[in-house]
């Protein structure tokens, strides 16, 4: 196992992190305890020294079983992370109730990496306003918390604002291959990284899109060109990590054959390994990837707002989502969580809500003929169990301490 520095504390973390968001599940949807429990163990064993959950994962399931994996002994080997659901907060008590709770979860008595979670502008405008910023310094003054830092999902000038508005230990950005342009990319990467923040990377396979085998004849030919043959996952993962930049990045890993691959990466993959000839090679088959999306969408936000209240981007990314996994049930609950106002707008932004004004035609830098898209968004993202999903959503999302 590789670790790399955090700047700022000079903690040594493993280049790999264990992600709990998609841990093994029963027939009947629930966490396989035992399973997970031994997962979480046996990569810890083998070097992962960082684990990551948040409040949400597994419809509140993940907290506490990570807080049973770390009993005898594995808490200490490991730095923790989890993370305050800020769409959930409405004043400065609820943070406090939050990190309350998720301690009794955790079975701890401090969070190593807390992490305000998914933030975009208008979530981070939110959190400001209820004071989580004098939160994090009086959680990290009493001890509950140890560093502070936040998730992104929003356009590039507010993660810079965030990044510059509190001395945050670290941030968590969503980067791979596909992503260079998306939401903070490698822009963000930099800006961050040039101010001493730690950068964790999380969906460096795209939801498990780039660990697949190459879905089109033309992507498994250029993988084929290589001199040193890898597997699809091996080349997305040292392309994250090639980058100096990152300190860690983080795996959904349920499968003890996955676990095992990417620790044997992880145990090779330093900066800079790939040379020049093989990061072009990452470059090429990632533009064949992308022409398998069904919208070159950037995610630049140039479009908003738009005045009926679409959101625009998140629609293209669930839709984009659908092409790249094939999982349509996955897409559009996916859909429903981004764009059903579960988390991070107060309503729902769908598709359907186009009128087809052509506001947005003249502020896409893509060209893209954004009403004629969202059509087919409906189509294929929207059907009569769409309120059933977002009633789940909630249910998932929207719980509370009690």
């Amino acid at each position: 196992m590789l670790y790399r520095t955090m700047p700022k504390n000079g903690d040594k973390l493993s280049i790999l992190g264990f992600g709990c968001m998609r841990l093994p599940a029963t027939p009947e949807g629930a966490i396989d305890e035992p399973r997970a429990i031994a997962q979480i163990r046996a990569a810890i064993d083998a070097g992962v020294n960082y684990v990551d959950t948040a409040w949400p994962y597994h419809a509140g399931a993940s907290e506490p079983l990570l807080g049973k994996a770390l009993r005898d002994g594995y808490r200490e080997r490991v730095k923790l992370a989890t993370k305050l659901p800020s769409w959930l907060v409405h004043s400065r008590g609820d943070m406090d109730r939050f990190l309350d709770a998720q301690l009794q979860r955790l079975e701890t008595d401090h969070i190593d990496y807390y992490l305000v979670h998914a933030l975009d502008g208008p979530l981070w405008d939110a959190v400001s306003g209820h004071g989580v910023t004098g939160f994090l310094d009086a959680a990290k003054a009493d001890g509950r918390i140890v560093n502070a830092g936040f998730s992104f999902h929003g356009l590039l000038p507010d993660f810079k604002r965030i990044v510059d508005a509190y001395p945050s230990i670290f941030c968590q950005i969503q980067y791979n291959y596909l992503d260079q342009e998306f939401q903070a990319g490698t822009e963000g990467l930099r800006y961050a990284a040039e101010r001493g923040l730690g950068v964790v990377v999380m969906e460096p396979l795209r939801g498990g899109s780039l660990a697949r085998p190459a879905q089109s004849p033309a992507v498994a030919a250029i993988w084929d060109e290589a001199t040193v043959k890898r597997a699809p996952v091996e080349w997305a993962l040292r392309w994250v990590w090639n980058h100096p930049e990152v300190t860690l990045l983080l795996s959904g890993m349920n499968d003890e054959a996955h676990i095992a691959q990417n620790v044997a990466v992880a145990d090779q993959a330093l900066p800079g390994s790939l040379g020049e000839a093989e990061m072009a090679l990452v470059d090429r088959a990632g533009g064949k990837y992308k022409e398998l999306l069904k919208v070159g969408c950037t995610g630049c936000g140039y479009c908003m707002p738009c005045p009926m209240g679409v959101q625009i981007p998140k629609c293209f990314d669930a839709y984009n989502g659908l092409h790249m996994s094939g999982d349509a049930e996955a897409a559009r609950f996916h859909y429903a969580i981004s764009v059903g106002g579960v988390i991070g707008v107060d309503a729902p932004g769908f598709a359907s809500l186009c009128a087809a004004c052509g506001e947005c035609l003249e502020k896409c830098p893509q060209h893209i003929e954004i009403p004629e898209v969202l059509k087919s968004v409906v189509a294929d993202l929207e059907d009569d169990a769409m309120a059933q999903r977002i009633e789940q959503a909630r249910k998932i999302f929207t719980v509370r301490p009690h």
